[in-house]
């Protein structure tokens, strides 16, 4: 089986707690549970294409744009990874209209073990896609809010209490030990009353929901094997990979000699060998 195109991130889905992918390469998607154990072989082979204008880049910015829609596109602004600098009520969004249709829109808060305990940010669109992308073995929704802004405040007065960002070489080591999530939740939760008190003060009454209710979700991963050491793969050093698929993780596939993040090489003209 071989394919050909420009690559995007992987789709992803979970079925009844097992993580099952997809990997998009132009027009095809190629499903890889099945390949699991067998040989498989990325090749960039062409250009690299901007994955929201389609012009050629030398480079890629921002996980698949030129350089003009780095600069240009409310997706590539600082607030992405930073969402408590949201500037959309100041009137300086980029794309008013993409702000409304993603910022402006209920968003969660959600503490997740990846390669340990970690807060974090997402719309409900996006559960649980966004707890896939980051390799988490099990999350836990704490917190509901009305926009983008109002998350990333709330996030910024957890991480003073717990890490928002994962270990991607830890994650992809192995499964992290289990977490009784709901009484990590409620120590995170004395340990930033007063931040979160602040907060609550600072946005008004109804702006805050907090969920106690919420059920844990676990997720499991297709990796028959994880690396003892891990080496990540450079497409644009090293144009092909090649080897034994051992399994996927977060946006990684896992081969027996390199692990290789496929977000990173969005737009990247490929060619795909099963």
């Amino acid at each position: 089986m071989q394919i050909s195109g420009d690559l995007r991130k992987m789709e992803s889905r979970l079925a009844d707690g097992l993580v099952e992918y997809a990997l998009p390469v132009g027009a095809e998607r190629l499903e890889l549970q099945t390949l699991i154990g067998a040989e498989l072989s990325l090749s960039f082979v062409g250009d690299i294409h901007c994955i929201a204008c389609g012009r050629t880049t030398k480079k890629s910015y921002s996980q698949g744009h030129c350089y003009p829609c780095s600069q240009r596109l409310a997706a590539c602004d600082i607030c992405i990874v930073r969402p408590e600098k949201c500037h959309y009520a100041a009137g300086t969004c980029r794309e008013p209209q993409w702000g409304e249709e993603h910022c402006m829109q209920h968003h969660y808060v959600y503490l997740s073990n990846t390669s340990g305990l970690k807060v974090g940010i997402t719309r409900a669109p996006q559960i649980p896609t966004r707890w896939i992308d980051q390799g988490a073995a099990q999350a836990l929704p704490i917190f509901r809010v009305q926009t983008r802004l109002q998350a990333g405040l709330l996030e910024v007065a957890f991480k003073q209490h717990v890490a928002d960002r994962t270990d991607w070489r830890a994650m992809l080591k192995g499964e992290p030990e289990p977490m009784e999530l709901p009484a990590r939740r409620d120590e995170l939760l004395a340990a930033a009353a007063g931040e979160l008190a602040a907060i609550s003060e600072q946005l008004g009454e109804g702006a805050v929901e907090a969920l106690p209710e919420a059920q844990v979700t676990e997720l499991s991963y297709p990796v028959e094997q994880y690396p003892t050491k891990i080496k990540s793969h450079n497409l644009d050093k090293e144009p092909q990979l090649a080897g034994r698929l051992m399994g996927i993780k977060g946006q990684y596939l896992i081969f027996d000699s390199a692990v290789i993040n496929i977000r990173k090489y969005a737009g990247y003209q490929v060619t795909v060998e099963a």
